[in-house]
């Protein structure tokens, strides 16, 4: 009978230890999560559950328990940036391993000044050579100092949903800057001039003076396709 395949050996052979420079064997490093980031417009808090990109991360973190780490900002690209290279340093050496950015799997998507910082942060790790694969502007509106038009060289793919029926000017269209590495998936445009979407869960002044914009943002339709999208990035639930 031949002998049993040492369990320690299997360990080793699947998850090798790192060894220090010191010699010292420290423990695998795990490989990284996929990464959702969503971001928030205007001054709405991270975790304000009226607004959909809020409710769009609690409901990807029900439903993708292992493997997938969803975080929402308020609209600060570099707190966000922060966050995804320490999700990325699997072995906590504080140092971005050629391994560790290239196996990166992120997804951004965000409305109005968060439409702005998803370009942003996409930006911010074009500098770090960290891949993204999608990104999701909705009914963007640019910051000062910020270019939400053109979307870098380390996206997979982009896409842009706006409307045009209120005060705000929206981004209408997003570029490639390389279009044989980005993918522009579409620029789509919703109205509401005869479509009434529910936003009873917003602020008077809201309503009032952002009723397109803020309608978008509500809107299922458009958020159905964006859930669609991410989800399609993250593969099926385990």
């Amino acid at each position: 009978m031949k002998a049993a395949f040492p369990a320690r050996w299997l360990a080793a052979a699947l998850f090798p230890l790192v060894v220090t420079a010191g010699g010292v064997p420290s423990a695998p490093a795990l490989p990284p999560p996929a990464i959702v980031v969503g971001f928030v417009g205007g001054f709405v808090r991270h975790n304000d559950g009226a607004h959909r990109e809020v409710q769009l991360a609690d409901e990807l973190r029900r439903d993708y328990r292992s493997g997938v780490d969803v975080e929402v900002f308020a609209n600060h690209a570099a707190q966000a940036h922060s966050r995804i290279l320490s999700l990325l340093d699997g072995d906590g050496n504080g140092t971005l391993s050629r391994a560790e950015k290239s196996g990166a799997r992120i997804v951004l998507y965000g409305h109005s000044w968060g439409a702005s910082e998803v370009v942003a942060t996409a930006r911010a790790l074009a500098k770090d050579s960290i891949p993204v694969l999608l990104t999701i502007q909705v009914d963007s509106v640019r910051k000062p100092g910020e270019n939400d038009a053109l979307i870098p060289a380390n996206v997979g793919e982009a896409i842009n949903f706006f409307q045009l029926d209120g005060r705000l000017h929206v981004r209408r269209q997003i570029l490639a800057s390389d279009p044989a590495r980005t993918h522009i998936l579409g620029n789509f445009q919703s109205t509401y001039k005869t479509k009434k979407i529910n936003t009873d869960s917003y602020p008077w002044y809201a309503r009032m003076f952002m009723g397109p914009h803020i309608q978008i943002e509500a809107d299922p339709g458009v958020w159905d396709r964006v859930e669609s999208l991410i989800r399609s990035k993250l593969g099926p639930i385990t």
